[in-house]
Order: C-alpha cells, then structure tokens, then sequence
C-alpha cells in the first residue's frame, strides 16, 4: 500500500439548511479510532512550519475547519502534500509516519484529533533517525 493510501481522506457528514453548516465527526464511526485527545492549531504565519514528528502510537485526523494549510507525510523514503481547505474533509495520518504542517493561510484553523492522550516520550523529531528507524523497521519486516 502506496504512502498516499495510507493517509486517506476521509469525508465527514455535512447538514446544512438555511440556519448555516454543520460538520459531524465520530470517534471509531467517522474516523477510524476512539478520540482520546484533540488540539488545533491558529495564529500561525505562512512562512512557519509545525508539526516535524513522527509519533510511535499516535494516530491523527487533520481538519482545517477554517482556510487552508498543508500537510506534507513522509515515510523516510516517499512523501506527500495534501492540501486541506474544506472543513467537511479530514487527513488520516496513521502512526509512524512523518508530518510538517506549513503554508497556513491567515485565517487557518488547524483541528488535530488523536488516538492517544500526549506523551512526549514517543515523538521522533530528528528526520535523521526517522529514517533510520523506518529503515530498520522495513529491513525487519523483509528477514
């Protein structure tokens, strides 16, 4: 399975009538785990760059529920940019995956949901031995 596939979007239900828009998002329904933490992201200049981790056992849903930003995962050998600008779609990111969050508009509000509550302790943050880790992880898998 191709990185692209890995890191589904995923389209969540949309009811609206003449008193405006509402986006549903369910925990193990609508995204593929239980919620057990959710942060977002705003403020931030165009020119910044989040994210630039890989989590060992988090996995998250990315939704910019107002403008737009990018996300660019990587598995330390092929890598992707999503661009997420409709509130009523979402970016699956599984764990294990690297992520840089970059190119928010002015107005963007970047929705993070996770599967996990934070622990520092299982964040890669040097690119480096992310791949060095992948490299290792994917020689295993082949032996």
């Amino acid at each position: 399975m191709g990185l692209k596939e890995k890191c589904s979007i995923i389209n969540f239900e949309l009811h609206g009538d003449e008193r405006g828009q509402m986006v549903v998002i369910e925990g193990g329904k609508s995204i593929p785990f239980t919620i057990k933490r959710l942060f977002y992201i705003y403020g931030t200049d165009s020119d910044a760059v989040r994210g630039q981790h890989a989590n060992r056992n988090s996995e998250f849903v990315l939704v910019n529920v107002s403008g737009t930003s990018k996300v660019k995962v990587s598995d330390g050998k092929e890598s992707f940019v999503f661009e997420l600008n409709e509130p009523m779609k979402g970016l699956y990111v599984p764990k294990m995956l690297w992520k840089d969050m970059y190119d928010f508009s002015e107005d963007s509000v970047l929705l993070v949901l996770a599967n996990t509550h934070y622990d520092g302790t299982e964040y890669i943050r040097d690119f480096d031995e992310y791949k060095k880790i992948m490299n290792d992880y994917i020689y295993d898998k082949t032996v």
